[in-house]
């Protein structure tokens, strides 16, 4: 049993208890960015929904194009080589014109120099600006591919990325799955005893951890995860606000932990587990749970990862346990002088959830086609998405 699945009522039954509290807080101290908004409801409730469908999608789209065991294992690769190529070519083709045309423009200053050194009198100030002659056959032709080079590379660009991260995502997801980790483990096997449990939630969290981390810091990555920032309300319903892209990206595999014996059952009992635990602390209602703030996610905690503040981005990205942030050096504590801003840096406005699902890839493919080198193309894929936005 998937126990997210099986709390559905649990989570209907608490938004509307939360809802209520908030409420009577509103009409007691104004209205807070906590509080319940239709339309902000239902876009998170729709693309909770959808999260729970997109697996079925996904797992037809691994058995049809994953390398090594889909329908069509070469196709994704095949293509992300032979655009590869293509822009390659068309990049080369773009830099030469350019090079040509900077050396045109280059000559009238030599001769103009020349002809001053050669005579007494003192060169004008026309001969000292470079002059572009009308181009010949020649340069016309050039420039002209060069043209047709630039709007390949613009096409050409995109479609690398976008086969060569869709093999990458699928292949791993196929090898990476906790059955077939399970198989290559070398006979270990911890049992389903509390040794077993204790293994396979905390390890399940710690993974956790470096993955929504790097969903922060890899844009390519963050294009998954902005779905559930996306909101500028911070309440229960936006726990429920998942992205539906999972697919689309390669993260550490929990996996791993069957590679030391724990049984692919309580792989994803862990995962249940450490969602159910996620759920609760998506609310304002509850402000601190006391000592426990040292070792555990809460509330105060979880507001600070939702915060577009300076101060916040990018801190607190534990499940269960906040010491992994302590470890690791992303902890920030809730601050009173500095009161949460939910939402994202640049905020979408709106409540449309294809939107709110593929807005950063739109941004992606707009940066990455308008991009004139592989350097500069994986940057906006790989780094985080502060650097993009920084160059936008």
């Amino acid at each position: 049993m998937d126990l997210t699945v099986a709390a559905t009522p649990f989570y209907f039954g608490s938004m509307a208890v939360e809802r209520r509290v908030l409420a009577r807080r509103a009409r007691r101290e104004g209205a807070q960015p906590s509080d319940y908004e239709r339309s902000d409801t239902i876009a998170s409730l729709t693309m909770g929904t959808a999260s729970l469908v997109a697996p079925f999608a996904a797992g037809a789209l691994v058995r049809l194009v994953a390398p090594g065991s889909g329908r069509f294992p070469k196709v994704l690769v095949r293509t992300a080589v032979g655009a590869a190529v293509i822009t390659t070519v068309a990049d080369r083709l773009a830099t030469l014109d350019r090079r040509a045309a900077d050396h045109a423009r280059v000559e009238p200053t030599s001769a103009a120099g020349l002809t001053a050194t050669h005579s007494d009198a003192p060169p004008t100030l026309a001969a000292l600006v470079p002059t572009e002659s009308a181009p010949g056959p020649r340069a016309a032709r050039r420039r002209r591919v060069a043209a047709w080079a630039r709007k390949l590379a613009r096409v050409g660009g995109p479609v690398t990325i976008a086969a060569g991260a869709l093999a990458a995502s699928t292949g791993a997801a196929v090898h990476n799955r906790p059955a077939a980790m399970w198989k290559r483990n070398g006979g270990r096997d911890l049992g389903e005893g509390v040794a077993a449990w204790a293994v396979a939630i905390i390890g399940w969290d710690l993974i956790y951890y470096w993955n929504h981390r790097l969903m922060h810091e890899v844009r390519a990555l963050w294009a998954i995860h902005v779905v559930h920032h996306s909101s500028e309300r911070y309440n229960l319903s936006t726990a429920l606000r998942q992205p539906v892209a999972d697919v689309l990206g390669v993260f550490v595999p929990q996996g791993l932990m069957c590679r030391l014996g724990v049984r692919p059952r309580l792989v994803e009992q862990a995962r249940g587990v450490n969602l159910l635990y996620q759920y609760w602390v998506h609310t304002d209602a509850i402000r601190k749970i006391g000592p426990a703030e040292e070792a555990l996610n809460s509330p105060s905690h979880h507001r600070v990862h939702h915060g577009s503040n300076s101060r916040y981005i990018d801190r607190n990205h534990g499940g269960i346990l906040i010491i992994w942030d302590r470890l690791f050096g992303t902890f920030q504590r809730e601050r009173a002088d500095d009161p949460v801003i939910y939402g994202l840096t640049k905020n979408i406005n709106t409540f449309n959830p294809l939107r709110i699902a593929t807005h950063e890839y739109a941004d992606i493919v707009r940066d990455v086609s308008r991009s004139t080198t592989w350097h500069d193309r994986l940057s906006y894929v790989l780094r985080g998405p502060g650097w993009a936005y920084a160059r936008r």
